[in-house]
C-alpha cells in the first residue's frame, strides 16, 4: 500500500518501469540532439523515448508513429504517459515525448536536446495530439 492508494501487481509493475523510464530519461538532461540518436552521443525524439523504457524493461518501436500506435489512449496524464505531437495537428505524430507530472515533458528536441517543456507551452501545445500509457 502506498499513501491510501493500493496498486495490484500489474499497477505496481507499471509504477515501477514508468518511473525507471523518466528516471533515465532525466539522467540524460543535456545531451544533445542527434537525428536518428539512441544513446548518450545523442537523441532524437523518439530514441530518448525508446532508449528510457528500454533501460525500464520495455522495448519500445523506433519511430514516434510507430510508438504511437502501442498502448492505450489516455485523457488525464500520468507520469511515464507518451505524449505525441504533430504540426497542423496532422494523425501522424512526428514527436514524442515522456510526461513527468506537474505539467512538464522531457523530451529531445532539435533546439535544446534533451530538456524539459511545459504542456501549456505556447509551441507544443497546439501540435499536441494525444497521449498513451504504455
Amino acid at each position: 500500500m502506498l499513501g491510501s492508494a493500493t496498486f495490484t501487481g500489474s499497477q505496481a509493475e507499471a509504477a515501477s518501469y514508468h518511473t525507471k523510464a523518466i528516471k533515465v530519461a532525466k539522467s540524460e538532461l543535456g545531451t544533445k540532439y542527434k537525428m536518428g540518436g539512441i544513446s548518450s552521443s545523442g537523441f532524437d525524439c523518439s530514441g530518448l523515448v525508446k532508449y528510457s523504457y528500454q533501460k525500464a524493461g520495455k522495448t519500445l518501436p523506433r519511430t514516434a508513429a510507430e510508438i504511437y500506435k502501442k498502448g492505450k489512449s489516455v485523457k488525464t496524464l500520468q507520469k511515464g504517459d507518451l505524449m505525441f505531437f504533430a504540426p497542423n495537428k496532422a494523425k501522424k505524430p512526428t514527436h514524442v515525448a515522456i510526461y513527468i507530472g506537474d505539467n512538464q515533458f522531457i523530451h529531445s528536441a532539435s533546439s535544446k536536446g534533451v530538456s524539459y517543456a511545459k504542456t501549456n507551452n505556447t509551441y507544443w501545445k497546439p501540435m499536441f495530439i494525444g497521449a498513451k500509457r504504455i
